[in-house]
């Protein structure tokens, strides 16, 4: 029987057992590992980058919307302050004091021998400013609109040339204040006086008469 020698079995054996090393196996799978682990940390990378530009937009959107939020606030405070100024101008309008129905009154009053020589309207108005509502630690505190008060003073300048001058001073004084339209406006209790006497006096013709000045003061309107 022939016998066969295989001059490659030795190579063969050493090439087989180089395939079966368990490091080469590992080196392998490292590799692999390594290769997925990279695949793996570009696309979380990516996937982070485009959620930081994703995040990116919508903060810019959201400032942008906030930025038009607060303008449309201010817009809105700046339409309700002038709102408030017009409703104080056409309250101003609506309650002003009418000279025209002052000189209509004032002609309806007669008195014997007394003649109305003069007439003086002083008006003044006084400003107080508004106060803002405030928040604090218990809740929120109304404020105060500003407010505009109306001070009105009628001087009256008359004569009086009655039989006795000086007599008619009092019944002129009193036929004022008697009148229903002086009623609803006039200071009754401090607000009407007389503020000057003179001496007896004599026209170019010889009558005597006295010069007396009435001062009448309105309620004060605030508004």
């Amino acid at each position: 029987m022939p016998v066969r020698i295989n001059l490659l079995a030795e190579t063969l054996a050493m090439e087989e057992q180089r395939r079966k090393d368990p490091v080469k196996r590992a080196i392998y799978v490292g590799v692999l590992l390594l290769a997925a682990s990279l695949v793996w940390w570009s696309s979380t990378l990516l996937k982070d980058m485009i959620n930081k530009q994703e995040l990116a937009r919508i903060q810019a959107q959201t400032q942008s919307l906030t930025n038009e939020y607060s303008q449309v606030q201010i817009s809105r405070q700046k339409i309700s302050e002038a709102q408030t100024r017009l409703d104080a101008l056409d309250k101003l309008t609506s309650a002003r004091f009418l000279q025209g129905s002052l000189l209509n009154a004032l002609q309806m009053i007669y008195v014997p021998n007394v003649q109305l020589t003069r007439l003086r309207i002083d008006q003044s108005y006084s400003l107080t400013g508004g106060v803002p509502a405030k928040t604090n630690s218990f809740g929120v505190v109304a404020g105060r609109p500003a407010m505009t008060t109306e001070r009105l003073v009628l001087t009256l300048d008359a004569k009086d040339f009655s039989p006795s001058p000086g007599d008619q001073v009092n019944k002129y004084k009193s036929a004022v204040t008697q009148l229903d339209y002086f009623k609803s406006i006039l200071d009754l209790n401090n607000g009407v006086r007389l503020s000057s006497l003179s001496p007896l006096q004599s026209s170019p013709d010889g009558k005597p008469y006295v010069l007396f000045t009435l001062e009448y003061r309105f309620l004060d309107k605030t508004q």
